[in-house]
């Protein structure tokens, strides 16, 4: 299993703690990678694909803490991947100076109806100009925190934004919204990589997102019923397929 910048955020934020997170579900014990119950624990099927994107999550307070949280899950699935927590007066250093960086297009991903400024809406054509990488910036929170984050950073402030329209309601059911077009943040990321034309990033990452709610929705359950996991196994088969395909 890959550790990444999500698995290196918890474990900062835990440290810090001066007491426990209590979220939904907290008597399970679960993996602190993968946030699944030990005993469906998701890490050693972790994805391992390549690609030409750079994601960057900005965190909103505790959402490295809740065992709902997809943003690892994007994480998992593109190996350059960076995670922050937010700060409205403190931005982390790092994460301003990787936004500043000329070898990366930093792109807000967010939906234009709380853009006020249209000019920085772009098409998702116009992404990966002379040769920098794609810095896909995604606030990782409920719609309410990331309004907020969106609204009160002024480092976003002259980014470009890349929005998002989704052709059907959510498929996550394990935090609820009031609207039900607004998508979990893996959802969103498959969309925008689809849209890209990074095909493979987007079925990886769609399917590991319906992996995880599969095993998360069966870690809450006392049900004895489909122990095999039928979701985690056609991923697995289709996999391995890949791998001898490519030899």
């Amino acid at each position: 299993m890959r550790i990444h910048a999500f698995h290196r955020l918890y474990q900062h934020r835990l440290a810090q703690s001066t007491k426990p997170f209590i979220a939904r579900g907290s008597k399970v014990e679960r993996c602190l990678y993968c946030q699944v119950a030990k005993s469906n624990c998701l890490c050693d099927y972790q994805p391992d694909i390549d690609s030409d994107i750079a994601v960057m999550l900005l965190l909103s307070d505790n959402e490295v803490f809740k065992p709902s949280n997809t943003g690892r899950l994007i994480l998992d699935t593109v190996k350059e991947g960076y995670a922050f927590q937010w700060h409205r007066t403190e931005p982390d250093p790092e994460m301003l100076a990787l936004v500043s960086n000329p070898s990366y297009q930093p792109i807000v991903i967010f939906p234009d109806e709380y853009v006020e400024d249209e000019q920085r809406l772009i098409p998702v054509d116009s992404i990966g100009p002379q040769g920098k990488k794609p810095l896909l910036i995604f606030i990782d929170g409920s719609w309410r925190e990331a309004r907020r984050i969106f609204r009160k950073s002024p480092y976003l402030d002259g980014l470009p934004v890349l929005s998002v329209e989704p052709e059907s309601v959510s498929r996550y059911v394990m935090r609820r919204s009031d609207n039900a077009q607004h998508l979990a943040t893996a959802e969103v990321a498959a969309l925008v990589f689809d849209q890209m034309g990074e095909q493979h990033l987007s079925a990886t990452l769609a399917a590991w997102f319906d992996v995880f709610k599969e095993s998360y929705l069966h870690s809450k359950s006392r049900s004895k019923s489909d122990q095999q996991r039928p979701v985690l196994q056609a991923f697995i088969e289709a996999t391995e397929t890949r791998s001898r395909s490519s030899n």
